[in-house]
């Protein structure tokens, strides 16, 4: 036996999501996100997009970076490129201040990979 109803149910409003802002952020400001994107300079269809801070490396320092981002330790980049550990260990410290000087640090292996691949400097076939 089905109970019936004196009254039609009416489907419950779904409430409106109000917009959130983040703690650190002001009436009115860009988030990280979007101000990231508008400092991006304008691109062909399909092409990257490059960041207005690039940094400029030597060949030599986007040799390394390179060779050092596709192998698995410094001790592999040594034995590739016939550079001693600690020279190695200076080009890819010069990478990273170079990246610290314009405001966007890399103090990881994963941070300098993104870095050089926004900047153009890498494809991710070359790794």
């Amino acid at each position: 036996m089905t109970a019936t109803l004196p009254f039609t149910p009416t489907p419950t409003p779904t409430p409106t999501p109000t917009p959130t802002r983040h703690a650190n952020s002001e009436p009115g400001t860009r988030c990280a996100a979007v101000r990231d994107a508008a400092v991006r300079e304008p691109t062909a269809h399909g092409a990257q997009h490059r960041p207005a801070s690039r940094p400029e490396h030597s060949d030599r320092e986007v040799e390394v970076l390179i060779a050092w981002l596709a192998c698995d330790s410094k001790r592999e980049v040594t034995e590739r490129l016939f550079l001693a550990d600690s020279t190695v260990s200076t080009y890819i410290q010069r990478v990273r201040s170079k990246y610290d000087a314009v405001g966007r640090p890399a103090r990881t292996k994963v941070r300098l990979l993104v870095r050089a691949v926004e900047d153009g400097y890498i494809g991710l076939d070359d790794l």
